[in-house]
Formats: C-alpha cells, sequence, structure tokens
C-alpha cells in the first residue's frame, strides 16, 4: 500500500507541478497589456477592510478554487478546478467536498490540457451548475442536485472551446457560459438542451499570441444583463438582454484591468463592481463610470484572485494561487460605505 501512496503523491505533484501552471503561464501574458488606472475616490463608494482567510486549500492536491456560488446562510460553494470537485465551505471554513466531475481518460482541453472545473451558479432552490472544460464530449454545463445524487451533464458545448464564467437568469430560466476560447456567451435553458451563440463579437475574442490567448472569462448576471469580463484585453462588458431574450448591443464599461477574471457587484441594484486580477494580486473596486481603484493587495492574503462575490456586508474572494503556487485559499473582507 505505501508504494501505491508513494506513486499517487508523484501523480498529483507532477499535475501540480506541469498543467495547473500551463494556466498560469497563459493568463499571465494578459498582465502585459494594460496597466491598472487609477480613479479619484468619490464619497459614497463601497470601500473594503478587516480582510481575513477563512479556509485554506491543498494546491498539490488540485484544490484551486476557480469560482464561487454563495448560500443564503453566508456559506459558499467553491470550484476546484484541477480537483474536478464542487466544494462546500461554511462561514467558519469548515470545508465538505459535494461532488466530483467524473474523470476524463485522455483529457485535451485548449490551453491547460487538462479537465477543469470553472463557473458555479446556484439557483434559489439549491441546484448548483458548472461549467466543465475536458476537450471531449464531457464539456458543457453539469447540474448538481439537491438530492445529493452524482452531477449530470444538461448541456454539451464545443469540445475545442473553453467554458469559463457562468451565470443563471432565474427568472427566464436561462443559464450563460462565457467561451474564452471561441469568444462566445452560450445560452442554455436552465433544464438543459442544445446551446445557442447568444453573443459573439471582436470584444470577446482573446487576442493573438503573445497575449494569453484567454477572451470571454468571468460571467455575470446583473440587472437585466450579461456581463462579461475579457482576460486579454482587460474589459469589463455588458450585454443587456431585450425582451425577447436576444442579446442586445455589446458595451464596454471599463478597460485597463489588466488579467481580469471574474468579478461580483457589490449590490444588486448598481453597476459598482469587485474585480480579481490575479495576474497583479490584485482585487480593484471597479466604479460604475468605469474608473477602479486597488482595494486588496498580496499583502491582504490574496494568492492570484480569480472569482468575487458580495453578500450583504460581506465580500468573499477567491484565490486560486496559479502562480504563487502556495496557498490557495478563500479569504472575506467587511464592506462598507465611505463617508463623505
Amino acid at each position: 500500500m505505501s508504494r501505491i501512496k508513494e506513486k499517487s503523491e508523484r501523480r498529483v505533484e507532477q499535475r501540480s507541478t506541469g498543467r495547473l501552471p500551463r494556466l498560469a503561464g497563459a493568463v499571465a501574458a494578459a498582465a502585459a497589456l494594460g496597466l491598472l488606472a487609477t480613479g479619484p475616490a468619490s464619497g459614497d463608494e463601497p470601500t473594503v477592510s478587516h480582510p481575513r482567510i477563512i479556509a485554506h486549500f491543498d494546491f498539490a492536491a488540485g484544490q484551486t478554487p476557480e469560482n464561487i456560488a454563495l448560500e443564503s446562510d453566508g456559506s459558499a460553494d467553491l470550484t476546484f478546478a484541477y480537483a474536478r470537485q464542487i466544494a462546500h465551505v461554511t462561514h467558519t471554513g469548515d470545508t465538505r467536498i459535494l461532488a466530483t466531475l467524473p474523470a476524463v481518460a485522455n483529457p485535451s482541453t485548449p490551453k491547460v490540457g487538462a479537465a477543469v472545473v470553472l463557473g458555479i451558479a446556484r439557483a434559489h432552490d439549491g441546484a448548483l451548475y458548472v461549467n466543465y472544460a475536458t476537450g471531449t464530449s464531457e464539456t458543457g454545463i453539469w447540474r448538481l442536485g439537491t438530492d445529493g445524487s452524482a452531477p449530470v451533464q444538461i448541456a454539451k458545448l464545443p469540445t475545442n472551446g473553453f467554458p469559463n464564467g457562468l451565470a443563471l437568469d432565474e427568472r427566464r430560466g436561462v443559464l450563460y457560459a462565457a467561451d474564452s476560447v471561441r469568444g462566445t456567451v452560450w445560452s442554455v435553458p436552465r433544464t438543459g438542451g442544445e446551446p445557442t451563440a447568444w453573443a459573439v463579437g471582436s470584444v470577446l475574442n482573446p487576442l493573438p499570441a503573445p497575449a494569453a490567448g484567454f477572451g470571454a472569462n468571468g460571467l455575470r448576471f446583473h440587472r437585466d444583463a450579461v456581463w462579461v469580463s475579457n482576460t486579454d484585453t482587460g474589459t469589463l462588458l455588458r450585454i443587456p438582454v431585450r425582451d425577447n431574450g436576444s442579446a442586445g448591443a455589446i458595451e464596454t464599461r471599463a478597460t485597463g484591468l489588466a488579467g481580469i477574471d471574474d468579478f461580483g457587484f457589490v449590490a444588486a441594484h448598481e453597476d459598482t463592481a469587485f474585480a480579481a486580477l490575479p495576474v497583479t494580486n490584485q482585487v480593484a473596486l471597479v466604479r460604475a463610470d468605469g474608473a477602479h481603484t486597488v482595494v486588496l493587495t498580496q499583502q491582504d492574503g490574496l494568492s492570484n484572485p480569480t472569482a468575487v462575490a458580495v453578500r450583504g456586508r460581506t465580500a468573499y474572494v477567491t484565490s486560486a494561487a496559479y502562480f504563487t503556487q502556495k496557498d490557495p485559499d478563500l479569504l472575506l473582507a467587511r464592506l462598507h460605505r465611505r463617508l463623505r
């Protein structure tokens, strides 16, 4: 048994020092495309304080938290990209694995070569949806129900794509997925079925080499619009949803967010957001007018942040440690308003 364990540990180490940095190396190139622009602080803008890490994860085991969905009780559901897992983390940091996506014999995922679980969305009934990128027929959207059964694929997406960010429009019953390689936002009925290329355009595309090759990345449904980040161009985009459900004209709402990954809005009624900038180990506050300011850094505990979510007065930040290759974690910070 000890020899079997040693072989298994060597395989995990090879994965952590080989495949994981491939994603990091690709995204790092995006940092050269722009510098973080800052703007003057407004009198009532949100700020964060008292950052604290509530959970540490195992990088060698592939526990690289890529995306986050929040529960009503303040707990969080995370995707561990390279472990192919969905995890539940309480507000005190206790972590439980909810499910593991099925292994793929010969994954050929664009950009990374490994099977990875990426975006996650939660429905009001507790069902979880995740994007699984494998380079095979398993690529697509998977559903984890509330009955404890194994995840089920509800929609297939192109095998040569990279389904990354994911969001649910509960009222319309539509899931939206950002494809980082194909520069496409896919729409899929929540019940599953054939995907539709809902939004395409040059602003969603990745840039040619030597850029990272990651276009549309993070995705949120917010105030009747689909918001998407483009990692290569460092932009935050807004796509309004028309009355008939089709995509409106794509708007560029912020630029200069070098290497942006996912993001989360401060409140349901406003367009101010926190954006994860993994290359520079920062989280930026992005105001509705596009100006942005760094509010969290590596000194606060970030280790290549990948996603941000907000509930009430708490901001949640996942760090995957793709570059540092140490201490992936979940960080919480207090959210408050700056007084005039």
